[in-house]
Order: C-alpha cells, then structure tokens, then sequence
C-alpha cells in the first residue's frame, strides 16, 4: 500500500507563496534549461579543447615532445574538460525528457548512471549506497525513454525516506523471466517524505504496463526480461 501523506515533522517547509501551478511552472522549465545549458556549455568545451591541443604542439617545440613537467599539468585540464562535458551529458539523460520507442533498454546501466547523477545527495545525506547490480540486465518497455525517470524516481524515493548515515541496497537481477529493479531503505515508516515521487512511480508504471510493488521501506518495479 501507498501511502501518500507527507509527514509533518519530517517533510521540508512550505515557501511562503508557494503554489503548486507556479512550482509546476518552474521545474517544468528544467528540461528545456537543461537542454540549453548542455548546448551552450558543450561550445566552450569544444574551444577549450582546440586551444589546449594548440597550445601542447606550441610546447612541443624544436624536440617534437612536451616537457615532463608540463605533460602532467595538460592531461590534468584534457582530463577535466572531458569529466564536465560527461557529467553534463549524464545530467542530460535524467533531466531532459526525450520520447522514446518501444523495446530493449539496458536496466542495469541505467540504474548505474543514475546513481552516479544522485551521488552528491547520497553523500550530503551521509547515506550507505549499497548497490548489487547484476551485469547485462536488459528490460524490454513500451517507452524506453521513460526507463531514467523510473529509475531516478525509485532512488530520489528511497534517498528522501532515509535518515542520515542510513544503509539504501539499489539491486538489479534476473528474476526468472522479469527484469527486476529493488531500491530497499532503512525506514521502517510507512509515510511517505518524498509523495511526488511515490505518485510519479504510481502513475507512470501504471501508463507503461510495469509492474510495482511500493511499500514502507522497499521499491520493487518488473519489466519483461530482454
């Protein structure tokens, strides 16, 4: 059973003026921000890539190759460039909302990279991220574009329900012939701190004909095995 009543000591605070037209407004507008974001800072990776393979055959110099001392330091800006745009991207995949087709996904890397994008609030929350992810796993969905909401939503879930320094297991398996993904937390409280999410779960498998099991402490969702 869901349920879907915020706790009043633990759910954060209402913003004076708050309303739920505004606020669905403001993060409707997130995917588009994001989309242009991703975009606008992909062009500067770009030129600061180009200037930094200029700059190394400038270093090269007469001998054809870059002083020790310097090879360091340009791999550790090549490094970097190439860190933020794959963070950007990563953060893309999550954020920005693409239809997509029906067919195979791949559950297992999904659930990898997205616990990747929600790293930093596992660690704000001191959590104990616990993941036993079967390699290969593939679902088969009638959206396969919806697979990253499902899964961020699964985690966002659990995230929100646990207290601080709290053990959350995110497993991934074959489960005969249905492709299973189980996001267990430590609370035992049957309330829900997180209701958006536990509603965004509820509707969306219900659209997409996946099956969920959600109740105080586990999130279970059943594909079709690929």
């Amino acid at each position: 059973m869901i349920n879907s009543t915020a706790a009043s000591s633990s759910a954060p605070p209402v913003r004076e003026g708050a309303d739920p037209v505004v606020d669905a407004a403001r993060y409707g507008a997130v995917p588009t921000l994001m989309d242009s974001l991703l975009h606008d800072v992909r062009n500067p990776l770009n030129a600061l890539s180009i200037h930094l393979e200029v700059l190394t055959e400038k270093l090269k110099g007469e001998t054809g190759q870059v002083p020790p001392s310097q090879e360091k330091n340009l791999k550790a800006m090549r490094d970097q460039i190439q860190r933020v745009d794959g963070i950007m991207r990563r953060f893309a995949e999550f954020i920005v909302s693409r239809p997509g087709t029906p067919g195979e996904a791949e559950l297992s890397e999904t659930v990898t990279r997205a616990m990747e994008v929600l790293a930093h609030e596992g660690r704000k929350r001191r959590l104990q991220v616990r993941p036993v992810i079967a390699p290969g796993v593939r679902a088969r969905l009638t959206d396969t574009g919806e697979l990253g909401f499902l899964v961020v939503q699964s985690l966002m879930r659990a995230y929100g329900r646990s207290e601080q320094g709290a053990e959350v297991t995110v497993t991934v398996r074959a489960e005969g012939p249905r492709a299973v993904l189980e996001v267990v937390d430590a609370t035992p409280s049957p309330t829900e701190t997180v209701p958006e999410a536990a509603a965004a779960l509820e509707l969306r498998c219900g659209q997409l004909g996946v099956e969920l099991q959600m109740r105080a402490g586990m999130c279970r969702l059943s594909f079709p095995l690929v």
